[in-house]
This record gives structure tokens, C-alpha cells and sequence, in this order.
């Protein structure tokens, strides 16, 4: 399986992307090139290191500071792990461990972090916070989520795809559930790695109108189909992936009766499967609860979540490599 996706080792194919200084904040600023760059660049990563069991100290001498206003199991270990992996040093930062926003500015604490570390990666309630951060920082600044986006989420999910289909192109992805940031970050991507979207969201939990009419704008280009609709059947119609998140993001606690009112119906069983291609498959960024997915779909031999789940550590990887440094992915390129 693993020569069918990185071909042999050795020359890599001519692609040229140069990231390096960039910032990460959502992949609508990524095009179809560099987005498979940067999933060519963690499958080399994974593949060197995990499976071949070679030491890259890429971040020698390198520090991350990490800005962590929302708790994550997986943006915190995938992001700490990995640069340790990579021979740097990241250091976790709450908004108890700095004086962010109380007793000082972010412009003031991103001035500091970028006189003493390499990146920032921040995971925000408000994207307004990043945007401001980016434009104040001298180093790379990574979106580690916010309420309009979760980018490195769906660069996992895409590696996770590639892996188990050995292509991108002409998949067709299921949402099923919120209009939140993880369905953000597929609709401003998707079309580009030539993947058809079809979105069940209920009525009143629509995804943003300004990033529907991108995806538009992006099917159009790059001809894939889109379908919106508030019925989860039929947005499962023949799909290959099923995807579903949480229904209830962090800070969205007091809404939760009224959210489990207008998700019922939702759920991913079985039954919703059935309406899928027979190589379907299934994705949740996690923490998951019953109530979005049962557990036959979710620990069923079609569930790619915890794949996914350690993808995001390959992934975050090769976003600081691009944006750190002048290395190339060694590996030939697979097939998107």
C-alpha cells in the first residue's frame, strides 16, 4: 500500500511551492498547488519518520509559541509532539500562563512572541484575534482554530483521504450537521483538490453566506458540484465520506437544548450509510458524542477517526516545515 501512494523512494516529482514565511490562517489563501505541497510534504514526513524510522531535527534550535485560548487534545499534542519530533520547542500558553487581553494587548504579546520564538500557532474564539495577529507578527502565524475556520483539521482529513482512496479528485464529501469552522475549511477547499460537496445543515445553522458564495465561486472554477439542503439523506446520496463534527462548539453550552431540538434527525447511523457509495467512509474531527454518530458507524471497520485523528500531527508537521524551512519532500509525489 505504501509504494502504491509515494511511488518509489527516491527523486522527487518537479513541484515548486515556496511557503516559507507565509501564514496559515485559512486555506482560501492556499491554491490547489500548495495545498497538495503541503499534504505531499506530510506524507513524506510520515513516511521518513514513522516508517522508516529517520531523525529529521528540521526545528533544530527552532521554538513555537503556542496561544491556546479554547483546550484541544489533538491541536496540543499534534503541534507539541511533532515539533519535539522535529527537534524544536514548543511552549503551551493559556490565557492564565500570559496576560493576553487583560493586562496586555495582543498587539503587545505578539510583538514580544515574535522577538522570542519562530511561530505562533493560535487557537482563538475570534478569527478578528488571528487576522490582527498575523498583521502585528514578523514570524508565521497558524490558525490552531477560531470560530470561522479549522484549517489544520481539514489538511488532516485530506491526508487521511489520500491514504485510504490513493486520490482526491472526485470524491464526493457528506456534511452532515453545523454550519461551523471545520465545514468552513472544506468548503473553501475542497473544489480546488477536485472534490464534490454536498451540505446538510438544519434550518438556522447554515454555514456563513460570504464563505457559501467562495465555494460557489470555486465549483464553478474548478467544476465540481455543490449541493445545499436541510435533508442529511440526501446530502448522503451516493457520497464517498460521511462527515460530521460536533453540534455543540465550546462556548455554545447555553444553547445546547435548543440545538438538540433542531439536530434531531441527524444522527449518522447505518440507515444514513446505506444512501452512501458502497466505499463509503467516515470522519469526525473528535471529541465525539453519541447523539452525532452511533457507535456501529463510529468504531465500524469503515471509521477513519482515529487515523484522522493522528494525521493531524504528519500535517501540523509539515505546515511548520514549509513555513520554517527550505527542506523538500524527498518522497515522489502520490496522486491527488
Amino acid at each position: 500500500e505504501q509504494k502504491l501512494l509515494f511511488g518509489k523512494y527516491g527523486t522527487p516529482a518537479q513541484m515548486n511551492a515556496d511557503l516559507k514565511g507565509r501564514d496559515l490562517l485559512t486555506l482560501q489563501n492556499y491554491t490547489a498547488d500548495e495545498l497538495k505541497y503541503l499534504l505531499w510534504m506530510a506524507s513524506d514526513l510520515k513516511q521518513r519518520i514513522k516508517h522508516k524510522g529517520e531523525y529529521l531535527p528540521l526545528m533544530q534550535g527552532k521554538s513555537l509559541a503556542m496561544i491556546f485560548e479554547k483546550r484541544s487534545t489533538r491541536t496540543r499534542l499534534s503541534a507539541e509532539t511533532g515539533f519535539a519530533l522535529l527537534g524544536g520547542h514548543a511552549s503551551f500558553l493559556t490565557t492564565q500562563d500570559i496576560h493576553l487581553g487583560t493586562n496586555e494587548s495582543l498587539i503587545d504579546t505578539t510583538r514580544v512572541l515574535s522577538s522570542m520564538t519562530n511561530a505562533i500557532l493560535a487557537r482563538v474564539y475570534n478569527h478578528n484575534d488571528l487576522d490582527l495577529t498575523a498583521k502585528e507578527a514578523t514570524i508565521p502565524v497558524i490558525n490552531g482554530l477560531s470560530d470561522l475556520y479549522h484549517p489544520l483539521q481539514i489538511l488532516a482529513d485530506y491526508l487521511t483521504l489520500q491514504e485510504h482512496y490513493g486520490g482526491l479528485q472526485g470524491l464526493t464529501v457528506a456534511w452532515i450537521g453545523d454550519g461551523n469552522n471545520v465545514l468552513h475549511s472544506f468548503m473553501v477547499s475542497a473544489a480546488k483538490l477536485g472534490m464534490h460537496l454536498r451540505i446538510a445543515t438544519p434550518r438556522g445553522f447554515e454555514p456563513d453566506l460570504r464563505i457559501t458564495k467562495i465555494t460557489e465561486q470555486n465549483s464553478k472554477e474548478y467544476g465540481t458540484k455543490l449541493l445545499l439542503t436541510t435533508d442529511p439523506l440526501e446530502a448522503a446520496d451516493s457520497a464517498n465520506v460521511l462527515v460530521t463534527d460536533t453540534w455543540i462548539s465550546m462556548g455554545q453550552e447555553e444553547e445546547k437544548k435548543e440545538r438538540l431540538k433542531a439536530f434531531q434527525g441527524y444522527q449518522i447511523t447505518m440507515q444514513t450509510a446505506k444512501s452512501a457509495a458502497s466505499n463509503w467512509t467516515f470522519l469526525h474531527c473528535l471529541p465525539r458524542k453519541p447523539e452525532e454518530v452511533d457507535d456501529e458507524v463510529f468504531y465500524s471497520p469503515q471509521s477513519l477517526v482515529f487515523q484522522e485523528a493522528e494525521n493531524r500531527k504528519w500535517t501540523i508537521m509539515a505546515v511548520m516545515v514549509s513555513l520554517l524551512t527550505d527542506y523538500s519532500p524527498q518522497l515522489q509525489k502520490p496522486t491527488f
